[in-house]
């Protein structure tokens, strides 16, 4: 049993970063095809405070041309929002990034004169904007989590299993991919940020959310329902993936396809339905964990919603609750 295990760690390891080079290899293709239900419509998306994007683990905001929320910035702007991708440690602690995308907040209050932000983060990024909400509230106006890993990750817990703390093996692989995280932060023009994978791995299994949710847990359902919509003044939201082969044409399906099995309920690859759920659920949608954030380069389930067409309803409905 030990021994397929660890099969299935290695497996789970070689996926993960199979998808994620696939995604990092996507040609710069700025433009694409806008349909009918992303068509302008002036001042649809234009919220009262500025919207905050924030990546999971080893994002980015740019690398190598490509936009980590592929063609999303721009399809708010179109329409009226004030639109910030931060840039945090592509591997580190909910925690640690969460100081970081805290001082990031502070200074696009500053730049702007608004009173609050809207944040919005995809996997990692959703305890990441939980955390500035936890501690900060007074500067956050709403807070939804797409695809968060708000109770963890399977994933990352048979990653754990094969990685036990203190190990060699442990060490190894926490080097080699400190090592990416470092390359893309230099691609991406954010050399400085500190990277500590073992501390993001242990922030995305099921005993560290725990912990951190523990801490913060505004917003959380109990079990796979709805949780309080809002807390000490901030709303919250949720939307996920519960699909992972989307896209005959998209090379990201087949590895989140691998992981599939690993959850034992809907997921997207990554993360379990249930454990993307915050506050207001929006819904469960035909996308997989990359679909949630338009990649690979747009291509996705044909038969379900556009990704980029989530962001902007979302948009408008917190322009119409005042945020």
């Amino acid at each position: 049993m030990h021994a397929i295990l660890r099969r299935l760690g290695r497996l789970s390891q070689f996926a993960a970063g199979a998808t994620l080079a696939l995604a990092l290899v996507a040609p710069a293709a700025h433009a694409q095809p806008v349909s009918l239900n992303q068509a302008s419509q002036p001042g649809y998306t234009q919220t009262r405070y500025p919207i905050v994007l924030v990546h999971g683990l080893l994002g980015f905001k740019t690398l190598l041309g490509v936009d980590m929320f592929y063609g999303i910035p721009e399809a708010l702007q179109r329409d009226g929002a004030q639109v910030f991708v931060a840039q945090v440690s592509g591997a580190n602690s909910s925690e640690v990034r969460g100081e970081q995308l805290l001082a990031q907040v502070k200074d696009i209050l500053a730049i702007t004169g608004a009173a609050k932000v809207n944040l919005i983060g995809h996997s990692h990024g959703g305890p990441t904007v939980r955390y500035v909400a936890g501690v900060a509230p007074q500067l956050v106006a709403s807070v939804t989590s797409v695809g968060g890993v708000n109770r963890g990750s399977r994933v990352a817990d048979l990653v754990r299993g094969g990685l036990p703390p203190g190990s060699v093996q442990e060490s190894v692989a926490n080097e080699a991919v400190k090592g990416l995280a470092q390359l893309m932060g230099v691609l991406s023009g954010a050399p400085d940020y500190p990277q500590v994978p073992k501390a993001a791995l242990d922030s995305l299994s099921t005993a560290g959310a725990a912990d951190f949710n523990r801490r913060f847990p505004q917003g959380l359902a109990d079990g796979c329902g709805d949780g309080p919509s809002a807390v000490n003044g901030v709303r919250y939201y949720s939307w996920t993936g519960n699909r992972v082969l989307t896209n005959p044409l998209d090379p990201s399906d087949a590895p989140l396809a691998l992981l599939w099995p690993v959850h034992g309920e809907a997921n997207d690859g990554l993360v379990a339905v249930c454990s993307a759920r915050l506050g207001r659920h929006l819904g469960d949608y035909r996308q997989n964990h990359l679909d949630e954030i338009n990649h690979f380069v747009g291509l996705r389930d044909l038969f379900s919603v556009d990704p980029v067409t989530l962001y902007r309803q979302h948009a408008n409905r917190l322009k119409q609750q005042g945020l």
